[in-house]
């Protein structure tokens, strides 16, 4: 038998891959989970520690401290000097990692024993100093799951400490995770909120608007037209966000905490708490900006609209619970812009009536919109059955010529076709992306290559995204204007001739309605009434015109009088009266 020499291993902190390193290339790294005083001058603490450290052993020179401040250690894709530090690893410019302890690294076992597997197969050791651990040297990874659990079993502790902590606050009637909204102040010092008179003026116009019929996108819209913030100074008011206020229980004085949780430490994921956790309701918790009926009105009219639009009963119409009244978000002000809205004048004598009135001027005053006037609702209808009666006779051969390009227009266009082509691209790049990493982890290309591809992968998936949100949103418009077309010619091809205001055949074919604006020498029209229909054709009108007759006319001249004349002589004549038996005798208020 042949005699066997045994060669001994040579261990050490300077012998990387059976190659001597005279001088070890070390890095810290260095992390603190939240951003409070005490955590920032522990972490300030740490890099000073670690820079002194590295510079006191001779055989080891300083590669760079990587620290990240006040990020969580649960997830490592969040923790960016921990990505760059792995990334030099990856490219051999570290030898030695050397950090407090494990849970400093990561407090998920699953990350720790991934990344220090992806270090060891590099030849780059991790040295955890509370445990005294060196991956190198370490004989097997058991000890290394073992101590990694318990890391990951402290954070679930800590965490299922403070949700107790949180819930025992709730209780207690607490504000949690409050920091103020709109019509609210919060104060740091005693936990508590007040009202901000200033924006609280919002919410209870945004409440009044929507019991008045209006939805969340034109409330919005006349949000942006008056010039009103969000709390947080943004000018733009989606849909969202008054959806968000209108739903808010705070506004009437009451406090739900509770209404989100966090499924688990390591994720971080929060979700709507629909029954998973317990929720604490508190009444009257604070002072009201609303009344309870408001707010409950309110709620009554969300519901109906969320409830679905197919659903009624049997041979009964299906009531629009987007809008109160037939006219409702439908009349802009052709002056400024704005909405108008329903009032009734002198509700309290036998001359009262409804009027429609430019929002900006019954808000912020005359001066904002001074050349708008209220008009009376009878004038806006009877003007409509005027505008649609015409478009059923004298332009019934425009309004098919009209509805048969726009429907060859639609047919023909071929945009659409290119979206299956898009995504087959997206999903090629995606593809090509991922095995660019595969690349990368693996050490077939260096960090430039990576990076210059990876960029130029990532801007083209943009471009198509870009173009794929585009096309997606013209298909929905397109699908509108075919039911709008669709609508318009069933009403239209029903030969019906209207004698008097019906609502559904206004719904059916009117897109809005602008009152006032200026003629062709830019002279202001109050009255001008136009009717933008959904085919595109517009109508024009002169409100003058559909004037109702006086109801206290009859005071001073008789009926057969005054319909002798036309409505300006009528109006003249009162002019010439007196003002007791008169009244108002501004047109239209």
């Amino acid at each position: 038998m042949s005699d066997v020499q045994v060669i001994k291993a040579n261990r050490s902190e300077n012998r990387i891959r059976g190659r001597k390193v005279e001088v070890l290339r070390v890095a810290a790294y260095c992390r603190v989970s939240t951003d409070s005083e005490d955590q920032l001058n522990s972490y300030k603490s740490q890099v000073t520690y670690y820079t002194d450290l590295i510079k006191k052993k001779h055989e080891w020179t300083l590669a760079d401290i990587y620290a990240d401040e006040a990020i969580t250690g649960t997830q490592v894709a969040k923790r960016e000097d921990f990505q760059r530090m792995i990334n030099d690893c990856m490219n051999g410019d570290i030898d030695m990692v050397i950090t407090k302890s494990i849970s400093r690294f990561a407090r998920n076992t699953l990350d720790t024993l991934k990344y220090v597997r992806m270090l060891k197969e590099k030849g780059i050791a991790v040295f955890f100093e509370d445990e005294n651990i060196n991956t190198l040297t370490m004989d097997g990874e058991l000890l290394l799951v073992v101590l990694s659990s318990v890391a990951q079993q402290e954070v679930e502790n800590i965490s299922s400490n403070v949700k107790k902590g949180l819930k025992m606050k709730m209780q207690r009637g607490e504000l949690v995770g409050f920091q103020g909204c709109l019509g609210y102040d919060y104060h740091k010092d005693t936990k508590s909120i007040s009202v901000n008179e200033k924006e609280a003026e919002i919410v209870r116009y945004i409440f009044n608007r929507y019991i008045e019929g209006a939805g969340c996108t034109v409330i919005g819209n006349e949000l942006e037209n008056l010039g009103y913030k969000t709390k947080y100074g943004s000018s733009k008011w989606v849909q969202s966000t008054v959806i968000g206020i209108i739903k808010n229980e705070k506004y009437k004085g009451d406090l739900l905490l509770g209404k989100t949780f966090t499924v688990d430490p390591i994720s971080k994921r929060r979700l709507e708490n629909f029954g998973e956790e317990d929720k604490f309701y508190i009444r009257d918790h604070h002072e009201p900006i609303i009344s309870e009926e408001i707010f409950e009105e309110a709620q009554k009219i969300l519901a109906k609209r969320n409830t679905n639009r197919n659903v009624h009963q049997e041979g009964q119409k299906r009531n629009k619970f987007s809008r109160k009244y037939a006219f409702s978000c439908m009349i802009k002000c052709g002056f400024c812009g704005g909405t108008l809205t329903r009032r009734n004048w002198h509700s309290s004598s036998a001359y009262t009536k409804t009027i429609w009135q430019c929002v900006t001027a019954t808000k912020n005053g005359k001066r904002h919109c001074p050349h708008c006037k209220g008009i009376p609702e009878e004038v806006i209808e009877k003007a409509f059955v005027k505008s649609y009666q015409l478009l059923c006779t004298d332009q019934q051969e425009i309004v098919d010529e009209f509805l048969q390009k726009v429907e060859g227009i639609l047919n023909d266009d071929t945009s659409l076709k290119r979206l299956p082509k898009i995504e087959k691209e997206m999903a090629d790049l995606h593809r090509r992306k991922e095995k660019l990493l595969d690349l990368r982890l693996d050490n077939n290309i260096d960090r430039d290559i990576y990076e210059k591809k990876n960029q130029e992968l990532s801007e083209q998936l943009k471009k198509l995204q870009e173009e794929q949100e585009r096309l997606m949103e013209l298909s929905r418009n397109q699908d509108n204007t075919r039911t709008r077309l669709r609508e318009f010619r069933k009403v239209l091809g029903s030969g019906e001739i209207l004698e008097s205001f019906d609502r559904v055949v206004f719904e059916s074919v009117v897109e809005k309605i602008v009152i006032g604006g200026y003629n062709n020498e830019g002279v202001e029209e109050p009255l001008k009434i136009t009717f933008e229909y959904k085919t595109g054709i517009h109508s024009n009108f002169n409100g003058k015109d559909f004037k109702p007759k006086r109801k206290n006319a009859a005071a001073v001249h008789n009926d057969a009088e005054l319909c002798s004349y036309t409505s300006d002589e009528a109006e003249k004549l009162c002019l010439h009266s007196s003002s007791d038996t008169c009244g108002d005798v501004r047109p239209f208020g």
